[in-house]
């Protein structure tokens, strides 16, 4: 037992003083301060599988707009501008709550920020979704009445996805009145 500590050597090292041993102008070092997180529990949850189905159906519902001569009727110029910005502003917020954006950004009130904006997205799209449902009939003779048609059913998915999405943003915003305890405890 006399003999421990001369048998063993302690040896320290950091990512830093590599970097610094080799001039500080390694990739190496640069790409050690740059982490990509993804949640991967968020893509197993709830509101994540109804930011995919709003992903998608949005893009199915401008998609089959856009494949027809929509600029006939001014309606369809509101329907495109709500889908298409919904769509866009929808997947940057998938990919920054994939991320973890929410936990580098602290001053922003996430749940808050985001039960307003699908509350916003429900009733845009409702207001879209009935003038692309009342719009569909001058298309009724045509090659693109079946277009407008899918678009008018895509549109009111879509807006039910939101509306359920606002719905579970609601219940995370206000929490879900459990015990205190089991936020606390690392899992």
């Amino acid at each position: 037992m006399a003999d421990f500590p001369s048998k063993v050597t302690t040896e320290t090292s950091s990512p830093h003083s590599q970097s610094s041993q080799q001039g500080g102008n390694s990739l190496r070092g640069l790409a050690d301060n740059i982490t990509v997180r993804m949640d991967m529990s968020f893509i197993r949850s709830v509101p994540a599988v109804l930011m995919m189905a709003e992903i998608f159906l949005g893009l199915l519902q401008w998609a089959l707009i856009a494949s027809a001569p929509y600029t006939l009727l001014p309606a369809y110029g509101w329907v495109m501008f709500v889908a298409v910005t919904m769509w866009i502003l929808t997947t940057i917020l998938f990919f920054m709550i994939l991320f973890g954006t929410q936990q580098k950004l602290t001053s922003v009130p996430w749940p808050l920020t985001v039960m307003v904006y699908h509350g916003v997205a429900t009733v845009l799209y409702l207001t879209a979704f009935l003038a692309n449902a009342a719009s569909v009939h001058p298309f009724y003779y045509t090659y693109f009445y079946g277009h407008m048609a899918a678009a008018a059913f895509f549109g009111a998915a879509v807006t039910v996805a939101y509306g359920a999405s606002a719905f579970f943003s609601y219940l995370d915003w206000k929490g879900d009145g459990g015990n205190a305890a089991t936020n606390t405890v690392p899992t």
